[in-house]
């Protein structure tokens, strides 16, 4: 059985001079041994029947006496050895059974009584005794020096004892706090470890209970002796027993972990910062971030502000913002452990002089004052802003390491507003050249009727390079574009700007579909191999390989349309009754690649047919594939809709729900007109000379009809000259064609495939001058080749009336 005090284990807390384990032996008066205890035998080594009977001065002495016992066993001893004199508790030399000597620690007991005992000598080795009394020191240090708190709790859970430092704590003395339940020492606590009851008496009580020790657990809670701040430590409870297994209560340690707890809740805030702050290329965004990270975690209430030109996308002035200047871009307050709430409307702010936010931007560094810490918002020199933390009473004051979390908090944000408000500029820039670069408005055309949609992509994305165009060819017709350039940004726009001029200043030439993209093919590819260095590693990113385009012009005479592609997707073609197709058009290679050819498709649509161009982010998605989309536009396009403004808004609801879209949209819709020939007036005419007289009598009764004899007589002079220059320079037979639409449209075609030329004659000179005429009295004019031939046309503005 287990000596009563003994610990669990090998630990043996009895001092060494307790007689139930120490060496001990009875002296009468004369100090002769007359009882001898078994662990002094173990001790000495010298049998009862030994030593009793003979004095003690033969075997042991005082270090004070001035002859040292002799070295010589016990029986060697002669009888009339000295006497001792006892002291309470000395240093006393013996010699063993064996003749070696020990040092040992005695204590003496006198003995009251008329029998012969008259003394009892408590015996045990010097190192002994010096390890107890540094056990002793240690349970003497624990009770007053140490820093752990340590409270002894009776099985009701109530105070018995506690240490110096647990006293501290309470801030009243042991006697005070006798009796008391650990959860009325420590109000408004709770245990913060998961998997544990939150209060400590119920955590006593399971200890108590199961006898298992709970270790290494976080109790939260106010300080007694510091009111008003929190506080955090780590508290191991374990069930105190006698030998018999009789419960006696529980024990507690507990070390206040408060600098080491706000340590890593600083560490753990600046890593969720650098989660959750800087996610969106946002400035009020990431300004909101920055204020629910530091609320309520670090702060009861944060205030953003910025200078006007961040918002913007702009660099502030190099002086930087003024107290006059600032917008608040966000707040975030609210109680501790709560969400807080979020002001998310931006407005002006103004401090007066002298505040910590005046001062701060004036001196441009940290000011803290009372429960307030102003950090300025700072990114590559520049100062962007200021933010304001407050903490409000109870919350604690901002130390030197509350600071530096502050300081690199706003280091942080900053960098993230800073890129942001990088990213707002170079959107705006790129949005601006877009919107320049796109049709801003189509005017009215004969030929047909159009309506369009383009739907930039959404923020996080960027611009990106889709664009579409309608341009008036010569005889009335049309020419249709739609294209997309690979990426987004400025890059992705200015290419995008780029190919739309090409395509303009191709077009009116009457270049063919196909073509007009060898061309643009061309260009593109000499725009990439300018990038590059002679060994061939690319040195520019702004190319536009990669890009793809739709063209095609429509006839509103013949009702013919050519078209071709260069890796786009078809159009789709409805016709008046509502049929959907989607013309076999052949792909051709995207723009840049070179060394495949281009071919166009020629069809005949009838009059009310619709056209519907686009780009892929119209039908293509990441939660749609290709096909889906368009399946899902032919239905669209199908039903019946008179107007192709609704037709456009119900396209875009359909395959785009909200307008929101990860990739540039372009919608161009055009449903096609006739022009018959109540408006249109062709003939053939024979390569001969007299085919210039034939001409103007044709012409001048035509215009008689339409009502436009103002122009008969300008106009025979242009069908003359150019019908003669027909018959003298090129083969017949010769077609003259009078379209009469915004404008008098008069074409002469031939089989020849030289061009006239404009050109300054001599005086001497008998002719070249007819063209030049011709040239004063038109609009504009031109010519357009065809796989037959040519056809010379000029434009005459109408009469006003």
């Amino acid at each position: 059985m287990s000596y009563p005090g003994k610990a669990s284990g090998d630990t043996d807390f009895r001092g060494p001079l307790d007689v139930t384990k120490a060496a001990t032996f009875v002296v009468d008066c004369q100090d002769i041994v007359i009882g001898w205890s078994p662990a002094a035998q173990e001790l000495l080594g010298y049998r009862p029947t030994e030593i009793i009977g003979r004095p003690v001065g033969a075997f042991l002495t005082s270090t004070a006496a001035s002859d040292p016992p002799s070295a010589e066993p016990l029986a060697a001893s002669p009888a009339d050895a000295p006497a001792l004199s006892f002291p309470k508790r000395d240093l006393q030399i013996a010699v063993h059974r064996d003749g070696h000597r020990l040092q040992l620690v005695t204590a003496v007991c006198h003995l009251a009584g008329t029998g012969a005992a008259q003394r009892v000598v408590v015996a045990a080795g010097r190192e002994q005794f010096v390890e107890w009394e540094s056990r002793l020191a240690m349970l003497d240090g624990l009770a007053t020096q140490s820093p752990l708190g340590f409270a002894i709790y009776d099985t009701e859970r109530r105070l018995v004892w506690c240490n110096a430092a647990s006293e501290k704590e309470l801030g009243r003395p042991l006697a005070e706090l006798r009796s008391g339940l650990a959860d009325e020492l420590y109000p408004r606590g709770r245990v913060v470890t998961p998997g544990y009851p939150q209060s400590l008496d119920a955590v006593m009580r399971q200890v108590l209970e199961t006898g298992e020790p709970i270790l290494d657990l976080h109790f939260l809670g106010e300080q007694p002796s510091d009111p008003g701040r929190v506080h955090l430590w780590s508290c191991s409870y374990y069930r105190l027993q006698d030998s018999d297994g009789q419960v006696l209560g529980v024990c507690e340690d507990a070390f206040d972990i408060s600098d080491r707890y706000e340590a890593q809740r600083q560490l753990n805030l600046l890593v969720e910062a650098g989660r959750r702050v800087g996610t969106t290329l946002d400035v009020i965004a990431t300004t909101d971030e920055l204020a629910a990270v530091a609320v309520p975690e670090f702060a009861d209430a944060v205030e953003v502000d910025l200078a006007p030109a961040v918002l913007e996308g702009e660099v502030p002035g190099v002086t930087g913002p003024t107290g006059v200047e600032l917008i608040r871009a966000s707040s975030r307050s609210g109680p501790t452990h709560s969400a807080g709430a979020l002001n998310r409307h931006p407005h002006p702010v103004e401090y007066a002089n002298g505040s910590p936010q005046h001062r701060s931007l004036a001196s441009g560094g940290l000011v803290l004052e009372d429960d307030t810490l102003v950090v300025p918002l700072r990114a590559g020199g520049t100062a962007l802003g200021l933010v304001t933390f407050i903490r409000h009473s109870g919350s604690g004051i901002f130390d030197r390491a509350a600071v530096a979390v502050a300081d690199e908090l706003a280091a942080r944000a900053a960098v993230s507003i800073d890129n942001a408000r990088r990213y707002t500029r170079e959107r705006a820039a790129a949005l601006a050249l877009q919107r320049q670069l796109l049709p801003q408005y189509l005017p009215p055309n004969s030929a047909v009727e159009v309506a369009h949609r383009y739907l930039p992509t959404d923020d996080l994305s960027g611009v990106g390079g889709d664009w579409f165009d309608v341009i008036p060819l010569s005889g009335t017709r049309v020419g249709l574009v739609v294209g997309d350039v690979v990426g987004h940004g400025l890059h992705a726009a200015a290419t995008m700007g780029r190919l739309r001029t090409t395509v303009r200043a191709l077009a009116p030439m009457d270049v063919p579909p196909d073509e007009l993209l060898k061309r643009l093919d061309d260009l593109v590819g000499q725009s990439a191999g300018a990038g590059a260095d002679p060994l061939g590693a690319a040195v520019d990113d702004d190319v536009a390989t990669g890009a793809t385009c739709l063209y095609a012009t429509y006839d509103p005479v013949s009702r013919r349309c050519t078209m071709a592609r260069a890796g786009h997707l078809p159009p789709a073609v409805v016709e008046p009754g509502g049929r959907v197709s989607f013309p076999d058009l052949p792909a051709g290679p995207p723009l840049g690649l070179g060394g495949l050819p281009f071919e166009f498709l020629e069809v005949e649509l009838p009059a009310g047919s619709l056209l519907a161009l686009f780009t892929d982010g119209l039908v293509e998605s990441r939660e749609r594939d290709i096909g889906k989309g368009l399946d899902t536009l032919a239905r669209v396009l199908g039903e019946d809709s008179s107007s192709l403004e609704d037709l456009c808004d119900r396209v875009i609801a359909e395959l785009l729900p909200g307008s929101t879209t990860t990739d540039d949209t372009a919608l161009l819709l055009v449903r096609t007109r006739e022009l018959d020939s109540r408006r249109v007036a062709a003939w053939s005419l024979p390569a001969d000379p007299i085919a210039a007289g034939q001409a103007r009598e044709m012409v001048a009764g035509r215009l008689s009809d339409w009502g436009l004899d103002e122009l008969v007589f300008t106009t025979e002079l242009i069908v003359s000259e150019l019908v003669t220059n027909a018959v003298k320079h090129a083969e017949g037979p010769l077609h003259l064609r009078l379209i009469r639409d915004s404008t008098l449209v008069c074409e002469v075609a031939d089989t020849g495939h030289t061009a006239p030329h404009l050109r300054h004659s001599a005086d001497d000179d008998e002719g070249g001058r007819g063209l030049f005429i011709v040239a004063q009295l038109v609009l504009r004019w031109g010519t357009r080749y065809s796989r037959d031939g040519k056809s010379i046309w000029t434009e005459q503005t109408l009469p006003s009336a």
